[in-house]
């Protein structure tokens, strides 16, 4: 396996890894690195896999300048080499949504993570990253995405997670198509009365960049594709309800 770097947004590269025996066709796997006065480090891949992202992060900046590192919300393929990281970068600390905190990242994380709020924004030095909250959405109940606004990039984390390995971003491509049918082989969605207005609330950030976990960037109208989105999951709560 390789990690490949493509920059997807001003300052913004994703970091991208191929399992090629997950699923047909294999299954990316992608952190995003915000090249700032404070970097910030997005997703920090399985432990495993730490020697290949820390070397394509190596690529763009020494890895010893991190300043932050986040995720979507707790789980191995998104944190799991959280400590890794805090090693490698001896001052950098996980920031990460209050909730997630206290119930997981306080006793996981080597050093205290700090703790932000719903909407809380940070200037980075050269981006402004705000955090946003989504309980459940796609799921955990520490869910949360980042909304760097200086670019109008959205880190969204497992939303439109699809299979395949294909261009690192891609401009005004369907992902609802793909995603849907990622949900039907993995069932990883929660749907729930509150996951398509969560989603519309990200889609009025009208971001110019989805920058995806699993599955390419993809540039363009933002918006619209994750009220597609919703409209998607409404669609089918509504038939599992009937």
């Amino acid at each position: 396996m390789e990690t490949s770097v493509h920059e997807i947004a001003d300052g913004i590269y994703r970091l991208s890894t191929c399992v090629p025996d997950i699923g047909p066709g294999g299954f990316t796997f992608n952190q995003y690195l915000i090249d700032a006065d404070e970097p910030l480090l997005f997703h920090t891949g399985p432990r495993r896999m730490f020697p290949l992202v820390a070397d394509a992060v190596g690529r763009v900046l020494d890895v010893a300048r991190l300043r932050w590192i986040s995720f979507g919300h707790v789980e191995a393929d998104e944190c799991g080499a959280m400590n890794e990281w805090l090693t490698a970068a001896p001052d950098a600390r996980v920031t990460f949504n209050r909730l997630g905190c206290m119930v997981s990242v306080d006793d996981l994380a080597d050093r205290p993570p700090v703790p932000v709020d719903d909407g809380d924004r940070r200037d980075l030095g050269g981006h402004v990253v705000r955090t946003i909250t989504t309980p459940h959405v796609p799921h955990g109940w520490e869910a949360q995405v980042l909304h760097d606004e200086t670019t109008g990039t959205l880190l969204c984390g497992d939303l439109f997670a699809q299979l395949g390995d294909g261009p690192a971003l891609v401009h005004d491509t369907d992902l609802v198509g793909p995603a849907l049918a990622a949900d039907d082989l993995f069932g990883a969605t929660a749907l729930t009365v509150g996951t398509a207005p969560a989603i519309r609330g990200l889609a009025a950030l009208t971001p110019r960049t989805l920058a995806l976990m699993h599955g390419p960037a993809r540039a363009g109208d933002g918006g619209a594709a994750l009220d597609a989105l919703a409209d998607a999951y409404a669609a089918r709560l509504d038939r599992a309800l009937a």
